[in-house]
Formats: C-alpha cells, structure tokens, sequence
C-alpha cells in the first residue's frame, strides 16, 4: 500500500480523483495552494485509490498523507 504525500505546507486547492479511480504514475490528483500559486501533486505510481485523507479547503504541512493507493 502506498501513499501521496505533500511534498510542502499549503491549503488542498482541488482533489481530480476519486475512491476507486485508476491512476497511473505522474497522473495529477491534487492541487495545491501554496504562496499564491497552484502546485499540482502527481502521483508516484500506478494504483487504485483507496482513501482520500484531506478535503478541500484543508491545510496540509509538508509530509501529511493527502491520498492512499492500494
């Protein structure tokens, strides 16, 4: 199992994914909001989503979990 983590402290812009969707590695899933500006997360391999930690609007720190893949 893997997991999405955020690679720096901003407010969750837009989750593109949902629970059950298929990605494949450099897919973006997440947005994120950081000094003014839109920074897309990508994801670092091929899996199925199995949970999304966060909603938008959240605040997240640098290494919070932001989605889980099986």
């Amino acid at each position: 199992m893997a997991t999405i983590e955020s690679p720096m402290a901003g407010k969750v812009f837009q989750i593109l994914v949902k629970v059950g969707d298929a990605i494949a590695e450099d897919d973006e899933v997440i947005i994120l909001e950081a000094l003014k500006m839109e920074n897309p997360i990508f994801a670092p391999e091929d899996g199925i989503v199995k949970e999304i930690v966060v909603k938008e609007g959240q605040q997240v720190a640098d290494g919070d979990v932001l989605i889980v893949l099986e």
